[in-house]
């Protein structure tokens, strides 16, 4: 499991790479108060219960609770005034709009049967479309698309604000689909059967409750499902840990068990999967048994419905299947067969080599190794193809796209297809009977490209090309490392104005996440280009520590108890600016949002003199308490548990709602999240305002009542939101 979060640019360009020489600057001493005394608010004792009974803010973390939302409406009526009242608000929300709702964007494509679908927002259908058309259709500039769904329809007719959360469809003909529907945009779904032929739901078909459900289709009339079994059959998490078949007709309460975790489970649930070959026909089925955020159990279901567990490392992502193999990356070093493999390797392994139940392990002279990463490089996107295996890498944050195809014993020869230079690449959805993968490729400065890869081709077709959404001409990007506490280097895109002064006045957004081995990979942010670039804005962008940018080893070398290393780079970033004079504090403002809003609250108030601004969206703040919030005990392999007393200690360290002192001269900030936010609760940054404004600092808050962790809901409610965060940014920053 790779992700938490948030929304998942595609990489993208890497232009002017410069890497300046690392130089320490100043002390990265932690900066909190001249006071010795622990902060009025640190609990006496750091058991659940102390912690707690330090904790005058718990009335809020009822999500629809009397008082909790008597707060929000007061912070919002304020923060509103500050915002919207702000004269620059309206044209920052209709350039955002224009932007969100243009009919000229590419429209994201996944293959549907013989066709193309996409699922399409704009001005007139802010809930969307889901639609289709044809690949040669979908390559000319006025595509002919066939409605399929129309969720504003669907939303108005039902009542309900529904928002479009995909559709899973069964190969090889793809006419029955499950599609997926929120209520306000949360992680939580309702699931119905929907018919292509007819473009109707159902009649008695596949239908699911709201849940957070893991569902596969194994066969026309069969359904492997992971969720609300009732009472005693989630962790504590909110996820499932029961696999069941399901059979047309049933209901849950007749589906049949075919394997089970345990309650205590941690991560996202268990997750069956089922891989198919390119006519179709199932190749094998795994389970994944997660253990925590990142370790986990791998098992195989056999045909006769009995499960066995493989022999694969915990840590370690599965991507697919291609015949008897199982293609995989290990997150961990793993010896297997005497050899030992470097943590993110890409690898295919024989199913029967891994099965503990098997005695018989054919001969296999089958090539193992597929990719191993070198220094400063990594694994990023896979998609499993019929004979190939199709690989977006990563060299210093650039991208690069290779095609691996697999001749057994010969091992796998590797071709690289031609990309432009200094650009990121991300894969989208691909096919194994057609044998073509989409291609994204995109950069700060640079729009999107969307591509098709196809097997035996050393060249992409372009498909189509996004038209700028700002002036670029105006700007440059450039690579930079900053050098951490402990001398580790820390690299930085900075996208500025070209003729820019070095002598720090330059307002700048500093951008980051660090966490859950996610990389921030150079993209093309139209509605950061138009409301901040082209006013004169400097953004950076930092792949600090707790990310994927550099494979497995970068992420888990800031994990638990190293978490302080992630906040120190960033710190680190944040002088190098300065040194730099790129900017300085006065001027300089951080954004970050879900993992990213521990790392904001964490620098803030770690480092309130670096920084005159911070964007905390969506936040995790409250880590003593995160795992008492759904879904946050999910996230315990990533951050420590905070009922462990060794691990409270290092947590409370830095756990930003701990840490606030009224005698620190903290930056005015802007908290904000949603109320349908089921992934990271809206309590953690409700209670954060609550405390600054106990003790008498300046601040904004703002709650929205719809759209969920993601945002996705409403490209006209999403416009609002950048107005928001950018009147913000102006306010503190350029004014």
């Amino acid at each position: 499991m790779r992700q938490l979060i948030l929304s998942a640019a595609i990489p993208a360009l890497l232009m002017g790479a410069c890497a300046g020489t690392p130089v320490e600057i100043g002390s990265d001493e932690v900066v909190v108060s001249t006071n010795d005394a622990p902060p009025p608010h640190f609990p006496r004792d750091l058991t659940p219960a102390g912690v707690a009974a330090a904790d005058d803010h718990l009335a809020l973390e009822q999500v629809d609770g009397a008082e909790a939302m008597a707060f929000v409406a007061e912070e919002n009526r304020k923060s509103l005034a500050v915002l919207t009242g702000d004269p620059r608000y309206e044209t920052f929300r209709a350039e955002a709009q224009a932007i969100l709702t243009a009919t000229d964007r590419i429209p994201s494509p996944s293959f549907l049967g013989d066709g193309i679908g996409n699922f399409w927002q704009d001005a007139t259908n802010p809930k969307g479309v889901w639609r289709r058309t044809t690949l040669e259709s979908y390559r000319t500039a006025t595509p002919q698309w066939e409605t399929l769904l129309d969720i504003d329809a669907l939303s108005k007719a039902e009542g309900r604000d529904w928002v479009f959360k995909g559709a899973d469809c069964l190969a090889p003909d793809e006419t029955r689909c499950l599609i997926n529907l929120s209520d306000g945009g949360k992680d939580a779904v309702v699931v119905r059967e929907f018919d292509l032929t007819t473009k109707r739901f159902v009649g008695g078909g596949f239908n699911l409750p709201e849940g957070k459900h893991r569902i596969e289709w194994l066969d026309r009339d069969t359904l492997l499902v992971a969720t609300d079994f009732g009472p005693g059959s989630l962790t504590e998490s909110g996820y499932p840990f029961i696999v069941k078949t399901l059979k047309r007709g049933q209901t849950l309460a007749q589906a049949v068990e075919d394997y089970r975790g345990d309650a205590s489970d941690g991560g996202y649930g268990v997750s069956p999967a089922v891989y198919r070959d390119k006519n179709g026909r199932v190749t094998a089925v795994i389970i994944t048994r997660p253990l925590d955020t990142f370790r986990s159990e791998t098992w195989m279901m056999a045909h006769d419905g009995s499960t066995v567990k493989l022999a694969l490392p915990d840590r370690v992502s599965v991507f697919g299947a291609q015949g008897n193999l199982l293609i995989v990356s290990n997150d961990e070093a793993w010896t297997f067969n005497g050899l030992t493999y470097k943590p993110g390797s890409l690898l295919s392994i024989p199913l029967n080599h891994l099965r503990s139940d098997r005695d018989d392990l054919s001969v296999s002279n089958q090539a193992l190794l597929i990719y191993e990463p070198a220094a400063r490089q990594s694994l990023g996107d896979v998609r499993v193809l019929d004979r190939q295996v199709v690989a977006s890498l990563s060299d210093n944050v650039a991208g690069r796209l290779t095609i691996f195809e697999n001749r057994g014993e010969f091992g796998w020869r590797r071709q690289d297809v031609a990309t432009p230079e200094n650009i990121a690449v991300g894969l989208g959805d691909s096919s194994k009977s057609k044998g073509q993968v989409f291609v994204w490729t995109q950069g700060f400065l640079t729009p999107p490209t969307l591509s098709l890869a196809s097997v035996g081709a050393t060249t992409l077709t372009e498909l189509k090309s996004a038209p700028a959404k700002f002036d670029a001409s105006t700007h440059v990007v450039e690579q930079y490392e900053a050098t951490s506490t402990d001398g580790t280097r820390i690299p930085y895109f900075i996208t500025r104005p070209r003729d820019m002064k070095l002598d720090g006045s330059n307002p700048t957004i500093l951008f980051g996440y660090g966490g859950f081995q996610v990389s921030l990979n150079p993209a093309y942010k139209p509605e950061m280009g138009k409301l901040w670039l082209e006013r004169g804005g400097v953004f950076v962008q930092a792949n600090i520590r707790g990310g994927g940018e550099f494979g497995p080893d970068w992420h888990q070398a800031a994990l638990d108890g190293n978490r302080q290393k992630a906040f120190d780079d960033f710190a680190a970033v944040a002088r190098d600016l300065e040194r730099r004079g790129i900017t300085s504090p006065r001027r300089l403002g951080i954004y970050g949002r879900s993992n990213g809003g521990v790392l904001t609250s964490v620098s803030i108030t770690q480092h309130p003199e670096l920084f005159n601004a911070a964007v905390i969206e969506s936040p995790l703040i409250d880590m003593l308490r995160y795992h008492e919030l759904p879904a946050g005990a999910s996230w315990i392999g990533e951050y420590g548990d905070p009922r462990i007393p060794e691990e409270a200690e290092w947590i409370a360290r830095y756990s930003a709602y701990q840490q606030l002192r009224p005698d620190v001269d903290y930056p005015r900030v802007y908290i904000t999240t949603n109320t349908r936010d089921d992934r990271v609760h809206p309590g953690h940054a409700r209670k954060f305002a609550a405390r600054l404004g106990d003790q008498g600092h300046d601040h904004l808050y703002y709650e929205d009542t719809a759209g969920g962790h993601s945002n996705d809901a409403d490209p006209v409610a999403n416009a609002r939101r950048w107005a928001r965060h950018y009147v913000y940014l102006s306010q503190q920053l350029m004014d």
